[in-house]
């Protein structure tokens, strides 16, 4: 007896999965599922099922939402990361290029919203058991990334062009406006691309005298 063809588009069975890198798609899949459902919808079994991954090459790279979510805030902030300092250097340092960091991070928020919500939406737990290791990995990440806008406050008040307080508490007020402006575009209360391109602009531009030195 001639055996059944299986119908075009069907799915196949568990462990469909067996070429490339495993944990990059599990994360790219857990992204599009927040940028779909949000995450309160992501769940590790929905995850390798879209994927027809087995439970047990599941669960070999994260036994749990909350790794799963840790892979994804690791990967924003060393995105962030990169933007920040790319634009940072492509503008030429300085007030120029500060400005563009302050633009580059909205657009980071805007270009990656699931990684943004994860990163800084308070869904990751520090107290689960697994994710310790995932924690301490994302804090560095996060450190990191964090320190490309706390060196370029010390090198602009080296120059003296920022005032000379505590860079740390500097980067914490610029960091409250832009998130805030972000913040404000992926919850749709900034309704077009030109008004999030004004607050954004306004923002950057009302921020300077707030950090620049006393005049004497």
């Amino acid at each position: 007896m001639a055996r059944q063809a299986r119908p075009r588009g069907a799915r196949k069975g568990p462990d469909r999965y067996h070429h490339g890198d495993l944990p990059r798609a599990l994360v790219r899949e857990a992204v599009h599922t927040i940028q779909r459902r949000g995450v309160e919808a992501l769940t590790l079994r929905g995850v390798g099922d879209r994927l027809g991954v087995s439970r047990t090459a599941l669960y070999r790279h994260f036994d749990s939402k909350q790794a799963l979510l840790a892979s994804v805030a690791g990967e924003g902030f060393r995105t962030l990361r990169h933007e920040l300092d790319e634009a940072w250097t492509a503008a030429g340092r300085g007030r120029a290029g500060f400005e563009a960091m302050g633009r580059a991070y909205v657009r980071f928020a805007l270009r990656h919203p699931s990684h943004y919500r994860v990163m800084f939406g308070g869904h990751l737990d520090p107290s689960h058991r697994q994710a310790a290791d995932d924690q301490r990995a994302n804090g560095r990440e996060a450190k990191d990334a964090f320190g490309v806008l706390v060196q370029a406050i010390v090198e602009q008040q080296e120059q003296g062009i920022v005032r000379p307080d505590d860079p740390q508490t500097l980067a914490m007020y610029i960091w409250s406006v832009v998130h805030g402006v972000a913040m404000l575009a992926l919850d749709r209360i900034l309704e077009s691309p030109q008004d999030i391109e004004d607050l954004t602009g306004f923002a950057i531009e009302r921020t300077r005298p707030g950090i620049s030195p006393p005049k004497s």
